[in-house]
């Protein structure tokens, strides 16, 4: 191999709200560099991910990628996880006309329409509904239909499209908003939250949450004894090995949105090595101990990287662009086609309900039949226990 490496520079929130999920996606960036290099690199060069700690603050994220374009001189860039890690970012990448391949961010592209930008978060081509739509179809086909939906998100920019998916949808279901409430990201006592809902006893209480408030409501909820019939929708926490450990039973009967879990249909060829190598390094990482969220996700972003760059044999921005748009990459989370606005052609988002959940031991995780997938039926690996208070109670 040249003695010159390819450099792919890109930031995550490696400290912050959202470092585990960051941490993750790093250690997951790491194994890939490791197992391409090992085959010999890319084009004849090794390859080195040069990634920048954005603190989880949107406001360091344009400084960052200037610095990786004029100072460290990287060869490509991606996108890291998030809308506050990826959408400051493209201003700058469309002005230097760079392809960029994003690993999380749900509407990041919508209202720029930027044809050299694509996004590994499996929502497709509408992102908005269809982070939701699930939730919403599992609920409209329950007897009794719940009628009544109390919405409370966290006040920061990440909520505005899941709740307007979620808006959407209610209104579609005929499903009537009866509160709709917005709390601090600096909050740590949810339960005056939670008890303001109880007088109004909404069907559905739908919530978009970081991780740490995540597990704050579940808390508060169980604490005020709040019994919708469904609970859950949008939440960044649940996912996360850490957060599962920490809840334990207080998950049960949660319905959130996943994008892989070790299901029968989803074990796709490669996945299976990949987390059991993600596992052995996660805690010496500080990464989530079981990476079933971002690791699979951040692992075929860079499995598609590297099938732009052999295709192409170049570096170039838009030669990759081009190829991207008009080629079906196989990775560890299947066939991947990327559509309109550069999500997925079709979208992919699971329905998971957490189920008999007895203890708090991370082991309990790796068993999938704690976390059932309800929807769609195409992956389903159970069924939906209704109501939330049967399914808490159901252990």
């Amino acid at each position: 191999m040249s003695g010159q490496s390819i450099r792919i520079g890109y930031c995550l929130s490696l400290t912050g709200p959202l470092a585990s999920n960051g941490k993750t996606a790093r250690l997951a960036h790491q194994i890939w560099e490791k197992d391409v290099n090992k085959k010999g690199g890319l084009l004849g060069r090794n390859v080195e991910m040069v990634c920048i700690d954005d603190q989880t603050d949107p406001k360091l994220v344009l400084d960052i990628y200037k610095r990786l374009l004029d100072e460290e001189k990287v060869d490509l860039v991606i996108g890291g996880y998030g809308d506050n890690s990826v959408a400051p970012a493209m201003p700058l990448i469309m002005e230097r006309k760079r392809y960029l391949i994003a690993l999380m961010a749900l509407a990041v592209n919508a209202s720029l329409g930027y044809a050299d930008y694509f996004v590994m978060i499996p929502t497709g081509p509408r992102p908005n509904e269809a982070l939701t739509e699930g939730f919403f179809s599992l609920a409209a086909n329950q007897s009794p239909k719940p009628e009544t939906i109390a919405i409370l998100a966290a006040d920061a920019p990440f909520s505005k499209s899941p709740v307007a998916g979620a808006k959407g949808h209610a209104d579609k279901y005929g499903i009537r908003v009866v509160a709709d409430t917005r709390y601090s990201l600096a909050t740590t006592d949810f339960a005056p939250i939670i008890s303001q809902l109880k007088p109004i006893t909404p069907d559905i209480l739908f919530l978009c949450s970081y991780l740490n408030d995540s597990a704050g409501l579940l808390r508060a909820i169980d604490a005020v004894g709040l019994q919708p019939k469904m609970v859950g929708g949008a939440m960044i926490g649940p996912q996360n090995g850490s957060i599962k450990a920490e809840l334990g039973p207080l998950l049960n009967g949660l319905i959130n949105y996943e994008y892989w879990l070790p299901v029968p249909k989803m074990m796709y060829p490669g996945i299976a090595e990949m987390i059991a190598e993600y596992q052995t390094r996660a805690v010496a990482a500080g990464a989530d101990p079981l990476g079933y969220y971002v690791a699979p996700q951040a692992y075929a972003q860079m499995q598609v990287v590297e099938r732009a760059i052999l295709g192409t044999g170049s570096l170039d921005d838009e030669k990759m662009a081009q190829f991207t748009r008009d080629h079906t990459f196989k990775t560890i989370l299947g066939d991947v086609k990327f559509g309109t606005g550069g999500g997925w052609s079709e979208p992919r988002v699971l329905e998971v309900q957490y189920q008999n959940i007895k203890g708090n031991d991370l082991s309990v995780f790796k068993d999938v039949r704690t976390q059932a997938v309800v929807w769609p039926s195409s992956l389903s690996s159970g069924s939906l226990i209704y109501p939330y208070s049967k399914a808490k109670q159901d252990v």
